[in-house]
């Protein structure tokens, strides 16, 4: 994330912009051992307050997002695609 905000504030004044995706659990080969049997899918799901494993298609949009004109003023930011991964799931149920 420095790197990405680094490179974004030495290119931004020529108008272009540098951001970051960080997906979390994604439906990949990579991570088929989390999801692919129930009981591993609902430990995975502990950790995702959104209460779903992510689709390719999840980070997908939002790479189409950051590069359209729809995004022109993201500039140096990272965004999360990870249904809360990221966030305590342990306040989901009250902490």
């Amino acid at each position: 994330m420095l790197m990405m905000k680094s490179l974004a504030q030495e290119v931004a004044d020529k108008a272009i912009r540098v951001n970051g995706i960080a997906p979390g659990a994604i439906k990949t080969k990579i991570n088929r051992q989390a999801w692919e049997t129930p009981e591993a899918e609902q430990k995975l799901l502990k950790l995702i307050p959104y209460g779903r494993v992510g689709e390719p298609d999840d980070v997908a949009e939002a790479a189409v997002w950051l590069a359209s004109d729809a995004s022109d003023y993201a500039v140096g930011t990272t965004l999360f695609i990870d249904g809360g991964m990221s966030l305590f799931p342990g306040f989901r149920e009250g902490g």
